[in-house]
């Protein structure tokens, strides 16, 4: 019980920061900004394609518009997700060595993985919150689509974005907990996080064993899998482990640096 109560105490403290911080609305902002300018233009295209297909006369009996723009969108909503997600987690544990409190989280009572998980959660919660409009931008589309469609496969989508996140914001939270340079930490967290989605492109180039582990390990080909609503085990399996060798990895960190103090 004692734990839980450590553990919500530092999601709140976390996410009320991230409510207080304007840099956080920086990044909200234009997150929110690029996210409706291309909603408005993908959703355009798609409806000038299909009004094009009608008037010539072309078979349309294949055309999904409704899935066409869950994909499209959702592909440039990860796009964002991918250079925005590092400067919310670069501070998370940066500023903590800059301003020489992480010293006083690490010699404190309260375990390396309830400072971990707290924080992770309340990053994530404000990551959600940011989703929100693009949430309400979709029912209104959704909504209108005729034939509909199916709930799963949009919830399905979504989530893949939710479980993305959690990965990145996880992986980069470790990464923060290793220098007090927030800008170190947002390139090193944007490096590692671009290489983990383009290695399916490596894949690629390497076959055998190799090439299958490296295709396994890719962000991109699971989050793929997720938004064409094909709900396999070992995608989700594959970003839990991501986001626990994340929260590990900071706690890990964090008790190197109680076993330098003490």
């Amino acid at each position: 019980m004692k734990i839980l109560a450590n553990l919500l105490a530092i999601f709140r403290k976390e996410l009320l920061g991230y409510f207080a911080a304007p840099f956080a609305y920086v990044i909200a902002g234009v997150f929110w900004l690029i996210a409706g300018l291309f909603f408005g233009i993908i959703l355009e295209s798609i409806i000038q394609n299909a009004a094009f297909v009608d008037q010539g006369g072309i078979e349309s009996a294949g055309m999904d518009v409704a899935s066409q723009f869950l994909s499209s969108y959702l592909g440039v909503i990860i796009s964002l997700v991918l250079v925005l997600l590092p400067a919310l987690s670069m501070g998370l544990y940066a500023e903590e060595r800059k301003r020489g409190t992480l010293e006083l989280l690490a010699t404190s009572p309260l375990t390396n993985w309830v400072v971990a998980l707290g924080k992770l959660l309340g990053v994530l919660t404000f990551f959600t919150v940011m989703m929100v409009p693009l949430w309400i931008y979709q029912a209104i589309v959704f909504s209108a689509s005729d034939p509909a469609l199916p709930i799963s496969i949009i919830f399905l989508a979504n989530l893949a974005v939710i479980l993305v996140a959690a990965s990145i914001l996880s992986l980069g939270m470790f990464i923060s907990s290793l220098t007090e340079s927030s800008i170190v930490a947002y390139i090193l967290s944007f490096i590692l996080i671009l290489f983990l989605w383009i290695m399916d492109v490596i894949a690629q180039l390497v076959s055998g064993f190799m090439g299958d582990v490296l295709s396994y390990l890719s962000l991109f080909n699971h989050f793929n899998t997720l938004t064409s609503g094909v709900l396999e085990t070992k995608s989700i399996i594959l970003f839990i482990s991501y986001i626990f060798l994340g929260v590990f990895l900071t706690a890990q960190s964090i008790e190197a640096l109680r076993f330098q103090r003490s």
